[in-house]
């Protein structure tokens, strides 16, 4: 059920307007625009870079007279991005078929013999199946845990339940059993660096915000918060008073001067 809207605040006739000054029009004008602005021009920035890095790994490796560059007078921005995703579609597509999947097990066999390069392979393989795979669990639930104190609460993610032998490895405290987790607490404002081990998940509390809000959290140092609607809503209309009061301190200045 969407949460109620809350109603527009009225302003009352009588009440002391304030008085916003040119300069101040003119700082908030300014802020706005860069708020609007610069997550657009990140944006556009980072993504421009991910284009042309990509570009400058796959157009190498593709013949001079299949690229439209060659034709061209000016160059294509995105056209390695679209070759490599359509030869790892391609890729996926072979793997799901008897044809493909003899391939890739043949190649496999191959590292598999192959010194230090196998066991760089498999353990790749286990992680990207983790992490891709469609029925994976791992890093999809966030949880909040006592750490580094008693008494002070830290945000993890939820990665896998502890493998057998560290199961049985582990104490059995009252109400634990051999229900343990692997966690990852991030550190802010880095959240690709911090701390993992292993807890019972009666000590995990699951909270219901998504991965992605919880990374900003981190990222932000707990300044952005989960998106709240409500919380939205009320400031949207606060946003609307404070520029209606402006409006309305600025309308008599404008009639006096015009008098």
């Amino acid at each position: 059920m969407a949460p109620p809207i809350p109603p527009l605040p009225e302003i009352d006739p009588g009440a002391p307007r304030r008085r916003v000054s040119a300069r101040g029009r003119l700082r908030t004008y300014f802020l706005t625009g860069i708020i609007v602005a610069g997550p657009l021009a990140i944006t556009a920035y980072l993504t421009w870079w991910f284009i042309a890095l990509i570009d400058g790994w796959v157009k190498p490796l593709v013949p001079a007279n299949y690229l439209p560059d060659h034709y061209l007078p000016f160059s294509i921005p995105g056209i390695g991005l679209v070759i490599a995703f359509l030869a790892v579609t391609l890729l996926g597509f072979l793997t799901a078929n008897l044809v493909g999947r003899s391939v890739i097990e043949f190649g496999e066999v191959l590292l598999a013999r192959t010194p230090v390069i196998s066991g760089l392979y498999r353990g790749l393989r286990q992680i990207f199946e983790t992490l891709f795979s469609a029925n994976g669990t791992s890093f999809r639930t966030v949880g909040l845990v006592e750490f580094p104190v008693k008494g002070t609460w830290s945000v993890v993610f939820l990665s896998a339940p502890a493998a057998s032998e560290v199961q049985e490895a582990l104490p059995r405290g009252e109400g634990a059993g051999h229900d343990y987790v692997g966690v990852f607490l991030p550190c802010a404002p880095n959240p690709t660096t911090g701390f993992f081990f292993y807890l019972p998940r009666a000590d995990i509390i699951e909270v219901g915000i998504s991965v992605e809000d919880a990374a900003k959290l981190v990222m932000s140092a707990g300044v952005i918060q989960p998106e709240d609607p409500q919380g939205r809503l009320h400031a949207m209309a606060a946003t609307l008073r404070t520029a209606q009061q402006g409006q309305g301190a600025a309308r008599p200045e404008a009639e006096r001067q015009d008098a």
